[in-house]
């Protein structure tokens, strides 16, 4: 993939897989979040908002290209759901286990709120804000879990 907004977008290639980009890109995400587990919790929470604040651009850029609002192969906002999921949650692999599976029913369900921003809320900031909730909401699941 030559265009590098686009590799981001995809999640490094992993959106571009035909079944279920969308859990494709949230097992992408794993290994970032490995990574940034590496460091403290305020720089993994430095990271975690870079990588949501330039994930609106990121989305809105790919989904202008594309020509398509909230492609299915855009799982950048995957990979940052997942980074809000594990945010505060003590690594464990059972914890990494249930927040992707946590995450990945909230995104697909989408409760409200997250029906309402995936509806109302357009570009890039729409894109990401669904994921953010579903991050969110997954992790307050996890925390009663563990």
């Amino acid at each position: 993939m030559r265009n590098p907004v686009l590799f981001l977008a995809f999640g490094f290639g992993s959106g571009l897989s035909r079944l279920m980009p969308g859990t494709m890109g949230t097992l992408a995400a794993i290994p970032v979040y490995l990574l940034f587990i590496q460091t403290n919790f305020w720089l993994y929470s430095v990271l975690t908002l870079l990588v949501m604040v330039a994930g609106v651009w990121i989305c809105d850029a790919a989904a202008k290209k594309l020509g398509v609002h909230d492609f299915g192969g855009i799982v950048w906002d995957e990979i940052a759901g997942f980074l809000i999921t594990m945010w505060w949650v003590p690594f464990s692999w059972y914890a990494v286990f249930l927040g992707f599976v946590f995450f990945r029913v909230f995104d697909i369900l989408k409760p409200w709120p997250i029906n309402w921003i995936d509806r109302k809320v357009d570009g890039g900031l729409g894109i990401m804000l669904d994921d953010v909730i579903a991050g969110i909401m997954a992790a307050g699941v996890v925390w009663i879990i563990i």
